[in-house]
C-alpha cells in the first residue's frame, strides 16, 4: 500500500528499491532472520531484488518500512495483510537488532492499525510467532493481542520448523 503514517516517533512507509542496503541490516542479520519465515539473505543485491518485486499498489497489503523521525534512518519494516477467507488482519514484523527494546514495533503496529481503522472495519488481528521467541510474544501482549492457540510454521526454503502460538485481538 501507498500510504506515508506517522507516529509519535516513526514514519511508516513503502520501500523503495534504494532501501536494499539499510534492509540489508536486519535482512542479512542471523539473530533477526532466526525466526523468521524467509530464509536469510546473503547479500545487498538479494534484498534490492526483492523489494523490486514488490507490489505497491495491493488495497489488502499495508507493508511498510519503519523509519526513525529523528534521524531518517530506514530500522525496519512491519504491517497487516488482510485474509479475506478469515477475516482477520495478520501482524508481521521485523527489525534492527540494535533498535530491539525501545518499543518501536508495537508503536508502528499501532500506527499501520490506527490508519486502517478510519476507512476499513477490523474485526481482528492475528499473529503467529514461534513459541520461543518471547520478544514477539511481548509485542503482541502490547498490542492487546492473547493467546489463541498452538500452531506451527515453516521457513519459505524449509530449512527449519518451529513450534508457534497465535495470538488474536477482536474488536
Amino acid at each position: 500500500m501507498r500510504v506515508r503514517i506517522e507516529t509519535e516517533r516513526l514514519i511508516l512507509r513503502p520501500f523503495v528499491p534504494e532501501d536494499y542496503e539499510a534492509a540489508f541490516k536486519w535482512c542479512g542479520d542471523p539473530d533477526v532472520n532466526e525466526y523468521m519465515i524467509y530464509p536469510l539473505y546473503k547479500s545487498a543485491e538479494d534484498v534490492k531484488t526483492w523489494l523490486e518485486s514488490r507490489k505497491l499498489d495491493e488495497p489488502d497489503n499495508y507493508d511498510l518500512g519503519i523509519e526513525l523521525k529523528e534521524s531518517g534512518e530506514l530500522i525496519g519494516s512491519g504491517g497487516l495483510v488482510y485474509n479475506a477467507k478469515r477475516d482477520v488482519w495478520v501482524v508481521g514484523y521485523n527489525i534492527r537488532k540494535d533498535q530491539w527494546g525501545h518499543g518501536y514495533v508495537p508503536e508502528a503496529m499501532q500506527g499501520i492499525i490506527n490508519h486502517i481503522s478510519k476507512t476499513r472495519t477490523i474485526r481482528a488481528i492475528e499473529g503467529q510467532f514461534a513459541a520461543e521467541n518471547h520478544k514477539s510474544q511481548r509485542v503482541m501482549e502490547k498490542l492487546g493481542m492473547h493467546y489463541s492457540h498452538d500452531s506451527e510454521f515453516e521457513k519459505l526454503d524449509g530449512s527449519r520448523k518451529y513450534a508457534a502460538k497465535t495470538f488474536i485481538k477482536e474488536f
